[in-house]
């Protein structure tokens, strides 16, 4: 019998038709050159654990339901007096995604999460940082399905940067656009 592994949708479409397409539309002469995702982070800040510490905890067990990994929880690195903030407090949490995860995870972005954002027109075509990786901000974390709606106390925000292997931000448009990432026009 053989040994079949795991392959999520949207790396199968990767394989089959989205290098195809890039290696067509920028003439690339090796198959290595060809962009590709790298890693996707996600980074909860939690602004109001100054006050209460088992918010990051609540925040870090939604965000493990919605990567489907643990996060590990950030602290602060100084004290600031102005925010009532002091050195090593729990201050948010992240999780870094790759490989199969984070092809799950991008599929359910762009499928299911995306679509359910209040007055959604379309994600920002200029948040690329000049180095093939794009970055967008959440406000709520509920538009996920894995997130139950009556049992939230409250709704964090969340940042989402797509690490990619391009060079230039055309070329990681262009990989994120085969995505099927709803850019706006």
């Amino acid at each position: 019998m053989a040994d079949t592994a795991y392959v999520p949708r949207l790396r199968g479409e990767y394989d089959r038709k989205i290098r195809g397409q890039l290696t067509e539309k920028f003439g690339y002469a090796n198959v290595m050159e060809v962009p590709r995702l790298d890693k996707v982070v996600i980074n909860m800040g939690v602004g109001e654990a100054v006050n209460d510490r088992k918010k990051v905890e609540l925040a870090a067990a939604d965000l493990a339901l919605i990567a489907g990994q643990k996060p590990i929880i950030t602290y602060s690195r100084k004290a600031i007096s102005t925010f009532k903030l002091r050195e090593n407090q729990p201050i948010g949490c992240k999780v870094t995604l790759r490989k199969a995860r984070m092809y799950e995870f991008i599929d359910r972005l762009v499928t299911v999460a995306l679509p359910r954002v209040r007055d959604f027109r379309g994600l920002n075509p200029k948040s690329f940082d000049g180095r093939g990786n794009y970055s967008l901000g959440l406000k709520e974390h509920i538009i996920f399905p894995e997130i139950n709606f009556d049992k939230i106390a409250e709704t964090w925000g969340m940042d989402i940067t797509v690490c990619t292997t391009a060079k230039t931000d055309e070329e990681a448009r262009a990989l994120l656009a085969a995505f099927k990432f709803p850019f706006r026009q």
